[in-house]
């Protein structure tokens, strides 16, 4: 398909899109510079369409001062789906049946994953088990009983394939059920001393990701990647944890899904477990064996999956503002913000506008790079 491809004569009617198709433009969509997840979103609903939403996106930009945007080129998408079939790996989207249910109960689900493995665990009843990438030796022994008593009763492991904990847990789960969610590409191991697991986790069990194949992770990916292991997981379970550590942000990002939270208790003394001792201060259910968690487990019921429109016929009202409205919105907006995180709720209640109103102007902001938007729905000033 190429550019021209993309805008139909007016005298022959455009066909409906295959789901194929469909499933190219949103990823191209997605992929293009500077739309998150929260926009990608709502460019879905203000337009009805990927088609519709990548049309105007060079106008949303122009409204934003960002002049002469294009796009995710449509050869970077091919390139990434050719790479994905060369790797085995398969590219699932949300409100396929394929897609993990719980990860719907997120408002920044990931529109897209790809997965390298056994894609039949995603279907399971999964529990996060995450900790300190140094654990001490206790550590990884708890870890690894955890897995594998877990896994015994039927439950998928899910872990971050990171040193230590992580490790431990994929080890001794791989024969029962393990996915390893990756802050980078699905095909970038990281740590490379987890090659091996990596290679076992792909043949027994599945590896996913949300990045672009070839995606070297960096430090802002890995709160991301937290959230998801949290989202697939019904429970999430912390071995040993420093007072900050990613392992409390999974923790965190469980708490704000509803999710049960268990921690490992360790010695006042021991820094690798003062993160867990705080969770279980502030009311976290104290575990020590696999028996316990079982015990502590409260049923979830994932709700259904969203769905996200192929053609919408009532659409948003376009948002009429004049320049000079949009600057003084803008100015509203970039005031409230600074480096500490708010939600974007909390950010149109204080404004006082209508949603309707400050939506809009937050995707202008984000496609120039003005604000970022961290995992969760927050918002910060862009540095």
């Amino acid at each position: 398909m190429t550019e021209k491809d993309t805008h139909p004569s007016s005298t022959h009617p455009p066909l409906p899109p295959t789901s194929e198709d469909d499933q190219f433009t949103r990823l191209r969509l997605l992929r293009s510079r500077r739309v998150g997840i929260a926009t990608y979103k709502r460019l879905l609903i203000e337009h009805g369409t990927a088609q519709n939403a990548l049309a105007a996106l060079p106008q949303v930009a122009r409204a934003a001062g960002v002049e002469n945007y294009k796009p995710c080129p449509e050869g970077v998408i091919h390139a990434e789906l050719a790479a994905g079939r060369a790797l085995g790996a398969r590219l699932i989207a949300q409100g396929d049946n394929l897609y993990p249910a719980p990860l719907n109960e997120m408002s920044d689900a990931p529109p897209f994953l790809w997965v390298l493995g056994n894609t039949d665990l995603l279907q399971r009843p999964m529990i996060a088990l995450v900790g300190a990438r140094n654990a001490s030796s206790l550590g990884t022994r708890m870890a690894r009983a955890l897995a594998r008593d877990l896994g015994a009763e039927g439950y998928v492991v899910v872990s971050g394939l990171a040193r230590g904990v992580d490790a431990a847990a994929h080890l001794a789960s791989l024969d029962s059920g393990t996915v390893a969610v990756q802050a980078g590409g699905v095909d970038t191991i990281y740590p490379a001393e987890n090659a091996k697991l990596a290679e076992d986790i792909a043949a027994r069990g599945a590896r996913i990701s949300e990045q672009p194949l070839g995606l070297q992770p960096m430090a802002r990916h890995f709160p991301a990647r937290n959230r998801i292991i949290s989202g697939l997981s019904g429970a999430t379970i912390v071995v040993e944890a420093a007072a900050k550590s990613g392992s409390l942000i999974t923790a965190r990002d469980a708490l704000d899904l509803g999710r049960d939270v268990l921690a490992v208790p360790g010695h006042p003394m021991d820094a690798r477990a003062s993160g867990c001792n705080m969770l279980i201060r502030d009311g976290a259910t104290l575990i020590r064996d696999a028996a316990d968690v079982i015990e502590a487990l409260t049923p979830i019921v994932p709700r259904p999956a969203p769905e996200l429109p192929l053609d919408v016929p009532e659409q948003l009202p376009k948002d009429r503002r004049s320049l000079q409205e949009t600057a003084a919105l803008h100015q509203q907006i970039l005031s409230r913000l600074g480096p500490s995180p708010v939600a974007e709720d909390q950010l149109i209640r204080d404004i006082g506008a209508p949603t309707a109103t400050v939506a809009p102007a937050l995707v202008e902001l984000e496609l120039d790079g003005s604000i970022d938007r961290a995992p969760g729905g927050l918002l910060t000033r862009a540095s």
